[in-house]
């Protein structure tokens, strides 16, 4: 058992410092909110991720997860010091290392022995090097200070899931003493572990988050193919995916990604290589794709139904994927933005989102308690978040309680077949439209 310092609380903060615990570690999460951090010494999660409540119960109860906002407690007397503060991206596209800088500083002030720093959070490559001098430069006494990076791959929704079951932990160190500290503490997860020198674990992670935010963007521009020319992307992707040089994840066609990660490490990267003296125009166009994916469904709408001023729009989901509450880039906001600007009227729906939704959406946006709430009385319905909720609602209530019965689909919940029963138009991403009007003629000829 090692004692662990974790510095921040938020998605990656919070879960890595549970999941320590949970496999025999002593760990204090550190926090400057008083408030959120007497709500976890409670039990309770501050963010919505399913099982989380219930493992930090289970630690805070056997005597291994703690809770601070007393820095020099929580860093006291510790083999190893996490950093899993926030990297917000400033308006130039950079990240945002004031959080780092301030942790760093704070882990320098507080120490009372020597330690092993490791980085969780996604920083530019070089970071650990800057982390490494800031610590040494603000250093109160005569410690031995090591730096590792140790890069997450958590995705929200199944964070819980991913740290034990992940495909890797990387460390990048640059002592083997380091290394091997950071790989003892990892152990009992029984993963996969890959250790290199730092710069190159602080680029697996950007770069990984780069591959699949342009895989998604590849699919979602095949999905626009797709639509001009009568084929059906869900199948183009099976027979993609079918090739173990490809694979089938994240071959998904839909209305974009967003969140904390993807949007901000490829906008990341893109600096970088800047900063380096080169232009990634692979990874701009990645992002210039997703911006435009995201007001597909406005733009569908329009061709549909012409002009949307006046029109009452149920939007169904708002947080960026479902099993979360992370408002962050979802497409949502782009769309009600841009239906809004369109004079219509939209009311919105989310099992758990709203009260996020609220920071985040413009102003004018009326929101209900329920998906039929949404659905009732709207000329049209988008569905912009593909939560289990909405891939079960009975399609008959779309015919039943729209003005018209159209739907945009942006997450390809439904099978088309059953769509064909339903006496609904519909529009989804990257397969052909189902109308009431061929319905019948189909109908008439069987």
């Amino acid at each position: 058992m090692k004692k662990i310092a974790v510095a921040g609380t938020g998605y990656v903060g919070l879960v890595t410092g549970v999941a320590l615990s949970d496999i025999g570690h002593e760990v204090t999460c550190i926090d400057i909110d008083e408030a959120k951090v007497k709500r976890m010494q409670a039990g309770e999660s501050p963010i919505y991720e399913p099982g989380l409540d219930e493992l930090m119960t289970k630690n805070i109860e056997a005597g291994r997860l703690h809770f601070t906002t007393n820095h020099r407690e929580g860093f006291a007397n510790k083999d190893a010091a996490y950093i899993a503060v926030g990297t917000p991206e400033k308006e130039d596209g950079t990240a945002d290392l004031r959080f780092i800088e301030a942790v760093a500083k704070d882990i320098a002030q507080n120490l009372t022995g020597d330690i092993t720093v490791v980085t969780k959070s996604t920083v530019p490559v070089g970071t650990n090097d800057y982390i490494n001098e800031t610590i040494q430069e603000n250093l109160a006494g005569n410690h031995n200070i090591e730096v590792v990076s140790n890069p997450e791959f958590l995705r929200e929704g199944s964070a819980v899931f991913d740290a034990f079951n992940g495909d890797r932990i990387v460390i990048g160190a640059d002592s083997e003493k380091a290394a091997s500290l950071i790989e003892e503490i990892n152990k009992p997860f029984g993963i996969a572990i890959y250790k290199t020198d730092i710069r190159s674990a602080e680029m697996i992670k950007y770069a990984s988050n780069a591959f699949l935010a342009t895989k998604i963007s590849f699919i979602n521009e095949i999905s626009n193919l797709c639509d001009r020319l009568g084929a059906n992307v869900e199948d183009v992707a099976i027979g993609m995916g079918m090739d173990g040089r490809i694979g089938a994840q994240f071959l998904k066609a839909g209305i974009g990604y967003g969140g904390s990660c993807f949007p901000k490490d490829t906008s990341a990267l893109v600096k970088i290589a800047e900063t380096a003296g080169m232009e990634f125009e692979l990874i701009q166009s990645v992002m210039n794709v997703n911006k435009k994916q995201q007001l597909l469904l406005v733009e569908k709408a329009k061709e549909v139904l012409g002009n949307l001023n006046g029109k009452k729009i149920a939007l169904l989901g708002l947080a960026f994927k479902p099993n979360t509450d992370d408002m962050r880039e979802s497409p949502a906001i782009a769309i009600s933005g841009s239906l809004l600007a369109e004079g219509a009227e939209v009311v919105a729906y989310d099992p758990i989102a709203t009260p996020n939704a609220k920071f985040f959406m413009p102003g004018g946006v009326e929101y209900v308690n329920s998906a039929e709430e949404a659905i009732n009385g709207a000329d049209t319905a988008f569905i912009v978040t593909d939560w289990e909720e909405f891939k079960n609602l009975e399609l008959s209530v779309f015919a039943e309680k729209l003005q018209e019965p159209v739907v945009f689909d942006g997450r390809n919940c439904y099978d088309l077949k059953q769509v064909k029963d339903a006496n609904i138009d519909y529009y989804s991403i990257g397969r052909p439209a189902v109308t009431r009007e061929e319905a019948k003629e189909l109908s008439k000829t069987n």
